[in-house]
């Protein structure tokens, strides 16, 4: 039921609140967000009206238990949320006009209204953090208190004029979880970030956010390669319901927030780095200058790397030409002369058909693997097998090791026949860096469905990593467990992935 009176110019709740301006609708909960005027206290104020009829009873009780939690949320108080001033429900002492179940009165917040903000575009990574923050930092104290905010809509959220975001209009729905306020604190991030609604049953007018094939939500930095990869991983995580990989407290998305913030600051001062060292990837501008040792070291890299190569060919072009000369055709029918030995064919003692030489195998492809959907720098990954060790594929600078924001990362190769490999040599200058070999039955086969075939932790230069017994497999895992560096500067290069067949 449709109340005539939830128009501006409107008055409600025995005449003492006269509407304003809506700003929006929370459809999930038939709740209508109004500025309004207090007649009473002469002062704006947000009114959160539900609405219904009230024959209906399961639409009753569900208002009134959205203004019992928003009565209970009437003590807690921070910056980042709208102070409830009073609650109003049938038979509490005050007339509701026909078709209202309940009202929740706030504080007025003056600004903006979040979806204005993001109107002409997403925002800078390091405004969408700062802007958060406070909101996030609400949410966390509220749960700390036992409390649910229900910040998980767009158009209860506005930004103050000092630039916080802030929950003008509270009222959780009947059924929400803290969980809840964790996917929209996600969300509300994914809006910044992105312009576009990462939750069912967003307001009209705001575009969805895109899926993948599997139906999630595509990253932030998939969009925008811009985006910093943390801070598009933290979005989409907070997203995720499963137990393996999402975020699940605010704590953990604050606590990114507040380390891309600092770098921010850092960052702000560092001068762009000059000449084509600005093609290496880095999501931060924090890479040094390619120092003549670094030259020289990669240098020597690549002549140890050509050495090898070149053993290898030589070693090839023997066995060609020994088992040229060692194998005589002869006339249909006859026997098949070896060395030693006669034998007709088909009989009992025929030697099996020469083996195929130990030797470098190329794969035919080569991707990055990762089972949060975010690759890092996926178009390079052609770089660890192009036979040039001064090109490198790495992954992105991580503030935290690995699993802090997901279990891994690697490269994935794809033979064009099952191989059998006897080792695996990786030239890396990401010393410290920890790598498993695994085998697996398809390019995109979940992790746990892939087999360690090997580990080893990487020095700086080349690893061999001896594999162990295993049978012939068309797709090889270079899984990365732990990256190089330490503190908030977690990262790994890959130049060249050599891989051996076995005899």
């Amino acid at each position: 039921m449709q109340n005539t009176s939830l128009v501006p110019g409107g008055v409600i709740g025995d005449g003492r609140y006269r509407l304003l301006t809506r700003s929006g609708v929370d459809r999930r909960c038939d709740a209508h967000l109004w500025r309004a005027r207090d007649g009473q206290l002469n002062r704006d104020v947000a009114l959160t009206v539900l609405v219904g009829d009230p024959a209906d009873h399961a639409a009753a009780a569900r208002a009134k238990r959205t203004a019992e939690r928003a009565m209970h949320a009437a003590s807690f108080t921070h910056p980042g949320v709208s102070r409830v001033i009073d609650v109003l429900t049938p038979g509490a002492g005050i007339r509701l006009d026909e078709g209202i179940l309940g009202v929740i009165v706030a504080e007025w917040t003056q600004g903006t209204d979040l979806l204005d903000l993001v109107a002409e575009g997403p925002l800078p990574a390091g405004a969408a953090t700062r802007l958060l923050e406070p909101l996030g930092a609400a949410i966390e104290g509220a749960h700390h208190a036992g409390l649910v905010l229900g910040a998980d809509h767009p158009q209860r959220i506005r930004v103050t004029a000092d630039g916080r975001l802030r929950l003008a209009f509270p009222g959780p729905r009947p059924d929400a979880i803290a969980r809840d306020d964790v996917k929209g604190l996600g969300a509300i991030l994914y809006l910044l970030l992105t312009g576009k609604w990462a939750l069912p049953n967003g307001p009209d007018g705001v575009p969805a956010a895109p899926t993948g094939p599997d139906g999630s939500v595509l990253a932030p930095s998939a969009l925008h390669p811009y985006v910093p990869h943390e801070l598009s991983s933290v979005a989409v995580r907070s997203l995720e319901d499963t137990s393996v990989g999402g975020i699940r407290t605010s704590a953990a998305i604050l606590q990114v927030l507040d380390q891309i913030a600092q770098s921010e600051a850092q960052t702000a001062l560092i001068q762009p780095v000059p000449g084509d060292a600005a093609d290496d990837g880095a999501v931060w501008t924090t890479q040094r200058p390619v120092r003549d040792k670094d030259r020289k070291r990669k240098l020597m890299i690549s002549v140890a790397v050509l050495a090898v190569a070149t053993l290898a060919v030589i070693v090839w072009l023997g066995v060609q030409i020994v088992s040229f000369f060692s194998d005589e055709p002869t006339g249909g029918g006859g026997p098949t002369v070896v060395i030693g030995q006669s034998t007709t064919p088909g009989q009992s003692g025929q030697p099996a058909p020469p083996a195929t030489p130990a030797g470098p195998v190329q794969p035919a492809s080569v991707g990055v693997y990762d089972v949060t959907n975010q690759p890092d720098n996926a178009t390079r990954a052609n770089r660890a097998v192009d036979k040039d060790p001064t090109t490198v594929w790495q992954t992105e600078n991580y503030f935290e090791p690995f699993p802090a924001l997901k279990p891994g990362i690697g490269l994935m190769a794809g033979f064009a026949e099952p191989v059998k490999l006897s080792s695996v040599t990786i030239t890396s200058p990401s010393e410290g860096t920890v790598v498993e070999i695994r085998v697996a039955g398809t390019p995109g086969a979940p992790l746990s469905e892939t087999k360690v075939i090997a580990t080893a932790t990487l020095s700086a230069g080349q690893t061999q990593i001896q594999l162990a017994d295993h049978e012939p497999s068309q797709h090889l895992l270079v899984w990365i467990t732990k990256l190089s560096g330490s503190g908030k500067n977690n990262r790994s290069e890959i130049a060249e992935l050599v891989y051996t067949r076995a005899q």
